[in-house]
């Protein structure tokens, strides 16, 4: 398993030591550039009010510390203890940071075998303030989105007549993301693409992720935003797969290794699904894959995407939540209804008993975020008895872009929003006054070009007057 390290606070003198180590191995190491034993990385974890994560993988074993200060404040300086990479354990590092100060940003560097290794971006995290009992919740940008197929080529489609391009598009669209200086990513799901060799054995599958999380375009946007993560098909194991998914053990075990997630699933429930707060907003991280019966099963009360359990787990945290705004994230659509292709409208009795608690228990707040489609749509459902319910799926980041077909004209959907000729990402963009909170959903192409935009204000999400 990675290696993790906690948090030491050590002495200047500690620091200054450091920085001799360092110079004596600049001195060992020659021209040797620290930077090419890094292979991706440093990635953030979940901001907590005192605390954080990092992540990182390195090329061969090397000792890892990471050093961080206050924004504008050198002295405040501190070291982590020190992680020994290994390729039993992947290569990978994990440090976990806590006693940090709340609503405040951090710069850091980071440190193999005592030599600081350069990064020509900014490095930075951050904690989340403490509002509550003292003043309005803040604003804060989270980016969403899903389907990011890197090109391999000894591993890819072979061209076609109808698409002659490799199926993977520009990664630049990683660097607009990042332009946008989101607080967070939430990835929803097919974050890689297994080829038919990788979803066969573990090797394979931790080759998939160490090549597509070393993408050079991917990295600024991994050290200056903090990162959530579910997966859906392609990322757990073959196309549409199921719980029937031989691999699904190793496949969690996997995922785990390159998420920091603030948890995964429960002691008697396995899986990707959990919970975490963001100011007034809390967010519902859904495994739609783990616990998923089989598509063509035939309908009835025993077909489900997410299992009884798991379902269960996310009736009981809405109910519990006191947040404005309740995120449901999942892989699949939610609330479609044309289900030509995978979505929970597949699996009609487990969605009815979602949409009939949310009625009863008077949930208020909720809205689905979605993946999967390789087409963007904001869908908007209205059922007796309820508030109207938003469905914003954002696909492709760079995997192929499909269009609508069939779906062209969806009754369903918000007009405006649909998007099938650019691959693209989703803002959420939460602001305003306490009772005043407003939600604004906005998708925007591969070079930061914004194609629509929709508000929703939390008064819109609340029980019809009886």
């Amino acid at each position: 398993m990675p290696r993790t390290a906690r948090t030491t606070l050590r002495p200047l003198a500690i620091l200054l030591a450091l920085t001799l180590g360092t110079v004596e191995a600049r001195a060992e190491q020659g021209h040797a550039d620290p930077a090419g034993w890094l292979r991706s990385g440093p990635m953030l974890g979940p901001a907590e009010i005192t605390g954080t994560s990092i992540w990182l993988q390195t090329i061969a074993p090397r000792r890892v510390q990471v050093r961080f200060w206050e924004a504008d404040r050198p002295e405040t300086a501190r070291l982590s203890d020190e992680v020994q990479t290994t390729a039993a354990g992947d290569h990978i590092a994990r440090f976990q940071f806590s006693g940090l100060r709340f609503g405040t940003r951090y710069e850091y560097e980071v440190y193999l075998d005592g030599v600081r290794v350069a990064r020509p971006y900014p490095l930075a995290f951050q904690t989340q303030p403490m509002w509550r009992w003292r003043g309005d919740p803040p604003a804060f940008r989270a980016a969403i989105g899903s389907c990011s197929y890197v090109n391999d080529p000894p591993f890819d489609r072979p061209p076609t007549a109808e698409r002659p391009e490799p199926y993977g598009g520009d990664p630049a669209i990683f660097s607009a993301i990042a332009a946008q200086k989101p607080d967070f990513m939430l990835w929803l799901g097919d974050n890689v693409y297994y080829r038919e060799p990788d979803w066969l054995s573990e090797p394979a599958m931790r080759y998939r992720w160490r090549n597509d999380r070393g993408l050079p375009e991917l990295q600024p946007l991994l050290g200056a935003s903090h990162h959530y993560a579910i997966w859906d098909d392609h990322d757990y194991g073959s196309n549409d797969s199921d719980r029937s998914f031989r691999g699904k053990e190793v496949s969690l075990r996997v995922f785990r290794d390159y998420w920091l997630n603030p948890s995964y699933g429960t002691a008697e429930t396995p899986g990707v699904f959990t919970r975490f707060e963001w100011a007034d907003v809390e967010v519902f991280l859904l495994d739609a894959r783990y616990h998923r019966s089989p598509n063509h099963l035939p309908d009835g009360p025993d077909k489900r995407m997410f299992g009884r359990e798991q379902l269960r787990w996310l009736e009981e945290a809405l109910a519990s939540s006191q947040a404005t705004f309740k995120i449901v994230a999942g892989g699949n659509q939610f609330l479609n209804p044309l289900v030509f292709y995978e979505g929970f409208g597949k699996f009609p009795a487990e969605q009815r008993e979602l949409l009939d608690f949310l009625r009863a228990a008077k949930v208020e707040g909720v809205v689905f975020l979605s993946g999967d489609r390789h087409h963007t749509e904001l869908i908007r459902r209205r059922e007796p008895g309820l508030y109207p319910l938003y469905d914003f799926t954002s696909s492709p980041l760079t995997s192929g872009v499909h269009e609508a077909g069939k779906e062209a004209e969806n009754p369903a959907r918000v007009p405006g929003t649909l998007v099938t000729s650019a691959r693209n990402f989703g803002l959420l963009e939460v602001a305003g006054k306490t009772g005043e909170r407003t939600l604004t959903l906005r998708t925007l192409d591969a070079t930061g070009k914004e194609l629509w935009r929709h508000e929703i204000r939390q008064g819109e999400l609340r029980f019809p007057k009886q």
